[in-house]
């Protein structure tokens, strides 16, 4: 048994109990279905290397359509930065998406259009290392007969609409463009024409409607860094209302499209966004596009896509509100730079809406979520939050909500019990704030990177065990109370998959006593079979293993060492307050190898051998802690010296 004296009389003043909990907040599958929409027919696409060799600093997007006709016509102008030698410059763009015209400067370009959904531009002369310059693309089609769905004509409640989802390879479907996971747009303006009566709405800030004879052109404009598969835009007879954000000073709009069939109904349920708003700021940092806007547009797809400063949304309830405002920090400030790391998108945003439950609701509701969320992960005995090269391949692995929504999330929740929450969140600050990262791309290890650095902690180990590798542990405590002042516990732990050897982790074991006390203590819990000696003071009638649900674990048990605590019943030493000399009273069988006296501060006063008479007169009045190394193992008595 390991010997853990020293604490015993910080154990005996830690009383105080943690709680949280939950209940369900939305149609999770829906939400799942709706972020992996566009996937399902490009998942193979791998990143372009044609369009490595530029760095896209602008675009101006000016798009013509009418929600009752599947057709988009464009001018797609683009300022872009060259990052070697270049004569030819190449798009992305759906091979049935037709261009009439290229342009740089006043010059018509020769160009082609390959059945790799490439358009090659050759430019009017080479392009330097750093050299920039300025295409214009005209083009048209029908953008739907691409087979991407990422362009969607339809109705509701009789009306058209047109409306976009390009997560993840899906904006070449309907714009020329450079969908990779490693270029973000500096700056963006976004001008759709449609017929007067349609609002149209897109990402950043609107600056003007003009209306020219039977149509009308709204113009948005965005400033930060945004990747292709974040534009977005959707057109029908929205009605449009907001809710102002104070934003310590810097006011902010949420402005909310809605069908107007819909709108008696939604308007009650969005000014909660205003709460998460302020709730994600405290807990963060500002809001990403505060000069800007946030907003909702309704759209005809279950659950939602969190398109930057506008998410669309076929729900308004406050979790789905909640998940989709939280991508606005991690997925579309931070975005996560490969699709092995989807969880620094997916996971995120489901641990946000979680603590959107703790803040607004409470413990209880936030414990619910861990329950029914563990509930999920361990319905599995494998898979890794983290993908494989294999696991990008196959888009339901890629937004698989056990995996890359509901386990990631919990393991954030881990992090944070291991950490505290002071460092935890700090860390998600400075994660938010890296340089390097901050409207720009994220790995798993930028991730790592940040929590060590505020830690100060090696977390290797536990982004091994918890990120890369499968499975969860199984906790088999076994306990016994060998005086009334002590109680000894055994962590025994067996492994859902191979991958993991041993999970590493803070077990909270919570003693229940025979009067109705409680006590909680934690346990770090780094080797299999692990032994622990606690003070306690009172009868312990049971233990529970986590009991608040805070660790990814099941099948969890806790038993009584029958054996063990027969032998310690039978072990005692008196008389019990002493004065002078303590005998030792012991079962045959038993023989003491060695003694140790501890004063109540845990320093040991005096080691003895083998005796079973022992002189105590010279020792101070006070509680004093004896250890006896027998044949049978440690045991361990507690004695008043008069």
């Amino acid at each position: 048994m390991k010997r853990m004296l020293p604490i015993f009389l910080m154990l005996l003043l830690l009383t105080s109990t943690i709680g949280f909990s939950q209940k369900p907040i939305f149609g999770f599958n829906q939400l799942v279905e709706s972020e992996a929409k566009a996937a399902h027919k490009v998942i193979n696409h791998k990143a372009n290397l044609n369009t490595a060799n530029y760095d896209i600093t602008y675009h101006r997007l000016d798009f013509t359509v009418d929600p009752s006709v599947a057709i988009i016509s464009g001018i797609v102008t683009t300022t872009f930065t060259a990052k070697s030698n270049m004569a030819t410059v190449t798009f992305d763009l759906a091979d049935n998406m037709t261009v009439s015209e290229v342009t740089q400067n006043t010059n018509t370009l020769t160009f082609t259009q390959n059945a790799n959904d490439e358009l090659v531009i050759t430019l009017s002369q080479q392009l330097t290392q750093g050299q920039s310059t300025t295409v214009k693309i005209t083009y048209s089609g029908n953008p739907i007969s691409s087979g991407f769905g990422s362009f969607e004509q339809t109705t509701h409640n009789g009306t058209p609409i047109i409306w976009t989802l390009s997560e993840p390879y899906g904006a070449k479907g309907w714009w020329p463009c450079k969908q990779d996971l490693n270029d973000k747009i500096d700056s963006l303006d976004v001008y759709i024409t449609a017929p007067e009566q349609y609002v149209a709405v897109s990402n950043g800030l609107e600056q003007s409607q003009t209306v020219n004879g039977a149509n009308k052109t709204t113009h948005f404009k965005h400033r930060y860094p945004i990747p292709a598969y974040l534009v977005a835009i959707a057109v029908t007879n929205y009605t449009v209302y907001s809710h102002l954000v104070a934003n310590n000073g810097n006011p902010f709009d949420i402005v909310n499209y809605v069908y107007p069939e819909s709108f008696a109904t939604v308007q009650h349920q969005t000014g909660v966004t205003v709460d998460i708003i302020n709730l994600y700021t405290q807990l963060f940092e500002e809001y990403p596009f505060a000069n800007e806007k946030y907003g909702h547009a309704q759209f005809g797809w279950g659950g939602g896509m969190e398109h930057t400063t506008v998410s669309f949304m076929g729900d308004f309830n406050r979790g789905l509100i909640a998940h989709e405002l939280a991508h606005q920090w991690f997925g579309n400030k931070v975005t996560c730079g490969s699709w092995k790391d989807i969880w620094l998108n997916e996971s995120f945003a489901t641990y946000l809406a979680a603590l959107t439950i703790e803040n607004l609701d409470g413990d209880t509701p936030f414990k619910d979520w861990r329950v029914s969320t563990i509930n999920s992960i361990t319905s599995q005995p494998d898979g890794a939050v983290y993908l494989s090269d294999t696991d990008t391949t196959n888009v339901g692995r890629i937004f698989n909500g056990r995996l890359s929504y509901r386990k990631g999330a919990m393991v954030l929740h881990m992090l944070r019990k291991k950490l505290g929450d002071a460092v935890f969140f700090q860390g998600m600050k400075n994660y938010l704030s890296d340089t390097n990262l901050a409207y720009g791309y994220a790995k798993t290890p930028d991730f790592m990177a940040n929590m060590e650095a505020v830690s100060g902690q090696d977390l290797s180990e536990f982004f091994n065990d918890w990120i890369y590798n499968q499975g969860y542990p199984s906790y088999t405590v076994t306990w016994n109370q060998p005086t009334a002042n002590q109680v000894n516990i055994k962590i025994h732990q067996s492994q859902s998959h191979p991958s993991v050897a041993f999970f590493e982790a803070p077990v909270t074991i919570r003693l229940h006593g025979l009067g109705g006390e409680t006590l909680d203590i934690v346990e770090n819990n780094t080797v299999n079979d692990q032994e622990f000696l606690e003070a306690v003071n009172f009868q312990v009638t049971q233990i529970e293993i986590d009991p608040d649900s805070h660790l990814i674990s099941k099948n969890n048990s806790a038993v009584l060492d029958v054996e063990e605590e027969m032998v310690t019943s039978k072990f005692n030493i008196y008389p019990n307050p002493v004065s002078s000399h303590l005998l030792i009273d012991k079962p045959s069988d038993v023989t003491v190898e060695r003694i140790l006296i501890f004063n109540a501060f845990g320093q040991r006063v005096n080691r003895l051998k083998p005796i079973e008479r022992i002189n105590v007169s010279k020792l101070a009045s006070g509680i004093y802690f004896i250890e006896l190394k027998t044949n049978k193992g440690l045991m361990y008595k507690t004695f008043l010296k008069r």
